[in-house]
């Protein structure tokens, strides 16, 4: 488990997300949970105004899972990028700390490992080191 740092998620996790983008993504299950249903809205990652990938947060089999999709419209434009992708638990301060952090590097979809918190306040959590990040809305 780690804590997040403001160096990792400072400005970006405070910055109004991006309205009215749909997302080619389309996965529904996480690997080794056949019944996942997605809670909460999706996020988006940007860099320089170009959308770079999908964050959502998924229940099933007893834990949530993160998930991140890098768009086509980015993989068509970037030859590099790294995808880093976790349920964060958001903690009475405000605080979040990383549960499952998956960092597969250069994916079209990476998922997390699944964290059992469904009696915690979560979000998903996606970012590409060192450049940008986004996090899902808070899940109760």
């Amino acid at each position: 488990m780690r804590k997040l740092t403001r160096a990792m998620f400072g400005v970006a996790l405070a910055a109004p997300m991006t309205l009215g983008i749909s997302t080619a993504a389309h996965a529904e299950q996480a690997p080794g949970c056949s019944s996942t249903v997605q809670i909460g809205s999706t996020a988006y990652i940007t860099i320089s105004g170009e959308t770079f990938a999908s964050v959502k947060q998924f229940k099933g089999c007893g834990k949530n899972y993160a998930y991140a999709y890098v768009w086509q419209s980015y993989r068509n434009a970037h030859s590099n990028w790294d995808i880093c992708i976790s349920i964060a638990t958001v903690q009475s301060n405000g605080s979040r700390l990383l549960e499952d952090l998956r960092c597969p590097g250069q994916v079209v979809e990476a998922w997390s490992g699944g964290a059992a918190t469904l009696d915690q306040c979560t979000v998903a959590v996606g970012w590409y080191p060192d450049v940008a990040n986004k996090a899902t809305d808070v899940r109760c």
